[in-house]
């Protein structure tokens, strides 16, 4: 076969272009190793020098190949733990004194107070201690403001204000006994400030899915008391890597940050029984409105944190609950629900607490107004089918359901007179004739739409049947005979009423198995695992 010219020369320019790429990516390798290599040593000159000042002078020294001359470290190893000081409020504060007493032990230490923004009035640190503000400014580049690239160190102690060092030796300790668990699962290292009755151990146990942080109070021993969360007066050592490897690495309150992120991570902290660390300034704060300040500034920080990371529902280690998610005030958790799929559900999530406390409170009020009024109701649908797995709603459900007596609803003030319109009773709950369809929905309060549904039905010729019905393939007739009786269950910590065969019934509108194999109401949106139903 003959080659013409063209083919020819366009054969020779494909072998031309490809020698040229090749060349080229070569060079590109190249530059891109010697590159490599300046970098790691710029980072090893640097290394002793990074966050201990703007300059990175020493007091008493200066700094050479990494060297202290001078100085009390003369090996090219440099400090091994920065001391930052996080929390602390501008209106009254003792950083100054913390960096003082820190650096008079050990001057050698990187000293970091950090700050959300720049305080004022302004912090009077002492040479050797630097200011790291978190709030980016647009004319620095970024590592002026992230602290990872200030701290070099291969530790990070976490101080609280306040805190005094009176000896170099206590924080070895801490080192040492860090470094003596290896890889295990203890990553802190903690210290109590004045005595040990001033911080309590504790275990948390975070359950994303639930929206939940549960605390209970854990044991202590004689050599230091292991756990996943502290609550007190404590300085922490941690590994570098391990703090900047957290989402959010400097959180406040930095212990309810920290003991978040670390307990779902599996870490825990090992609390010594002593030394303790000093601190002459306790109480932090010289007035009754400074403190007022402080604990308004804390209560809006940990409202602010748990709604971040997504926790509706704190069980504190005396049993008491605290809430950050919605109320009769304020909307439901949830947007409109698409597909019979709530958003949460893509999520990895099941119905946040707060909306299950308000669905469980209107169900009760309700079947206290139906009972009163001599309506015949039922539990209907998927809190049917709660009560029989559960006794409650269904852990990812988000309305309660139930049937009535078509021929009842004239016995009930709240449902006689809405055809039109609707109710807003002494309690704040709304009463409604729902603009879906022909039902009624009872809301939980006019700003929040949490709500129980009240389908109507009326016999024929034995069976319950509506005029109208939805597009659900539960909503279907059924023999009255489920009906006669109705019997008791329980449901929402409560006892109602429900089909005297309720699993016949479940298997008549859902199909056969329906309580033994859980599943969301939409399959073909979003399908449950259920190796993570933990018995649901």
């Amino acid at each position: 076969m003959r080659i013409s010219f063209c083919q020819a020369l366009l054969t020779g320019a494909i072998i031309l272009n490809l020698l040229i790429l090749y060349y080229v990516s070569r060079a590109q390798q190249q530059m891109m190793e010697k590159r490599r290599e300046q970098s790691k040593g710029l980072k090893k000159a640097s290394l002793p020098v990074a966050g201990l000042g703007a300059m990175g002078n020493l007091v008493g020294g200066s700094i050479v190949g990494g060297a202290k001359i001078g100085g009390l470290e003369g090996n090219m190893r440099g400090p091994r733990v920065t001391i930052l000081v996080l929390e602390f409020e501008d209106f009254e504060n003792y950083v100054g004194d913390v960096a003082r007493s820190f650096l008079r032990q050990r001057p050698e230490l990187p000293f970091l107070a950090v700050a959300e923004s720049p305080p004022y009035p302004p912090l009077a640190l002492p040479e050797g201690a630097r200011l790291l503000v978190l709030s980016p400014s647009p004319d620095q580049p970024p590592q002026t403001h992230r602290p990872e690239f200030n701290v070099q160190t291969e530790f990070v102690l976490l101080v609280p204000d306040g805190v005094e060092l009176d000896h170099g030796r206590q924080i070895e300790r801490l080192i040492r006994e860090l470094e003596g668990e290896g890889g295990g699962p203890v990553r802190l290292v903690a210290a109590p400030v004045l005595t040990r009755s001033a911080v309590q151990c504790l275990h948390l146990r975070v359950n994303l899915r639930e929206w939940t942080a549960t605390y209970t109070s854990a044991a202590s021993g004689s050599s230091g008391s292991v756990c996943t969360a502290l609550q007190g007066d404590a300085v922490v050592l941690i590994r570098t890597e391990d703090l900047f490897n957290l989402s959010v690495p400097l959180g406040r309150p930095l212990m309810s940050s920290l003991f978040v992120q670390t307990s779902l991570r599996g870490w825990k902290v090992k609390l010594l029984e002593g030394p303790s660390f000093s601190a002459s300034h306790r109480p932090l704060f010289s007035s009754a409105h400074n403190q007022w300040k402080v604990d308004s500034r804390l209560k809006d920080a940990t409202s602010h944190l748990m709604r971040s990371f997504g926790m509706k529902r704190v069980v504190l280690p005396d049993g008491r609950d605290q809430w950050f998610g919605c109320s009769k005030e304020t909307p439901r958790c949830f947007g409109t629900v698409r597909d019979d799929t709530p958003e949460y559900l893509y999520l990895e999530r099941w119905t946040p607490p707060c909306c299950l406390r308000a669905l469980r409170e209107t169900t009760k009020y309700v079947i206290n107004i139906l009972e009163s009024s001599g309506v015949r109701y039922w539990l209907e649908g998927g809190s049917l089918l709660g009560a029989a797995r559960h006794q409650d709603i269904i852990p990812w459900d988000y309305d309660v359901d139930f049937g009535i007596y078509l021929e009842d609803i004239p016995n009930c003030d709240y449902l006689k007179n809405l055809d039109s319109g609707s109710l807003v009773d002494a309690n704040g709950y709304v009463w409604e004739r729902a603009v879906e369809g022909d039902f009624y929905r009872v809301q939980y309060s006019e700003a929040n739409h949490l709500h129980v549904d009240l389908w109507p039905f009326y016999p024929r010729n034995g069976v319950m049947t509506r005029d109208t019905w939805t597009e659900h393939k539960q909503d279907v007739e059924f023999p009255e005979h489920f009906l006669q009786p109705l019997v008791p269950m329980q449901f929402a910590g409560i006892t109602a009423y429900g089909p005297n065969n309720h699993r016949a019934f479940l298997e008549l509108k859902f199909g056969e198995g329906v309580i033994e194999n859980p599943q969301y109401p939409n399959p073909a949106k979003k399908r449950l695992d259920r190796s993570r139903t933990l018995g649901s």
